[in-house]
């Protein structure tokens, strides 16, 4: 039996992070959760350790900002600062439009928390587990690092780039002992559409028309599983897809 982690999560106030975070509070684990919404997180810290045996510090910060991140995550508290396993989650896709009609806003704001906000949060956490010769990072990818499609130039361009610095974090990392793995999801009900459309419900409700997406649950229970497996094993790679999804570019809808 392990004991409990102490585990970051990043973007844990909502879909994938917020499910993660329930997933491990019922381990009785330590829980460092980030996001940029602090009444959220305010009522993460009340919930969870009333109904989970866990502990919860938060951290309000927007992951794209450097100084916001050093600040927040350098200055952790004595107890805890030795982090287990880190969930690089934070992410998002923004517009979805033809390469020349797209808003270069929304490209910088895809690329700056899918792909920097990743490397300021990692560049904060992993010199604590090279020197502890022990910890895990897990990258919360999508089908669209391994699969173009329409409309999605820049945010397949940001997951591709995720997926090559999971591959590249690995090879830097194997020396010290520390695992990372990229968790790559198809179509998930989150508020993943809502925020692409930029808060159109009816749009972001019918990506899952006729067929059953994944939930934050189902990607909750696959970081658990690789998160638990014994120290000489890593699973380096996993793309997980609803049934009706074979890649980014074919879902089978019922009619």
């Amino acid at each position: 039996m392990q004991q409990p982690l102490t585990i970051l999560i990043t973007g844990a106030t909502a879909g994938f992070g917020l499910a993660i975070a329930e997933r491990f509070a019922a381990d009785g684990c330590a829980l460092i959760l980030t996001g940029r919404r602090q009444d959220r997180l305010d009522a993460l810290a009340a919930d969870l350790p009333a109904r989970f045996p866990c502990t919860v510090y938060t951290l309000c910060f927007d992951v794209r900002r450097r100084q916001e991140v050093e600040s927040a995550l350098q200055g952790l508290p004595a107890p805890w600062q030795a982090i287990d396993l880190l969930v690089n989650n934070a992410g998002l896709a923004a517009g979805f439009d033809f390469i020349q009609d797209a808003d270069p806003d929304d490209w910088d704001r895809m690329i700056d928390t899918n792909v920097k906000g990743l490397l300021y949060v990692t560049r904060s956490i992993v010199p604590g587990m090279v020197a502890r010769k022990k910890g895990h990072i897990i990258n919360i990818g999508s089908t669209a690092a391994k699969t173009v499609y329409e409309k999605g130039a820049v945010y397949n361009a940001s997951k591709f780039a995720l997926d090559a610095l999971s591959q590249g974090m690995r090879i830097d990392l194997l020396k010290h002992g520390i695992k990372v793995t990229a968790v790559h999801p198809g179509a998930a009900e989150t508020e993943f559409s809502l925020v692409r459309f930029n808060g159109d419900a009816e749009r972001a409700k019918n990506v899952y028309k006729g067929f059953e997406p994944l939930h934050g649950e189902d990607i909750a229970d696959v970081v658990h599983y690789v998160s638990h497996l014994p120290a000489h094993v890593c699973i380096n790679d996993l793309v997980i897809t609803p049934t009706a999804q074979a890649n980014s570019n074919f879902i089978y809808r019922h009619s």
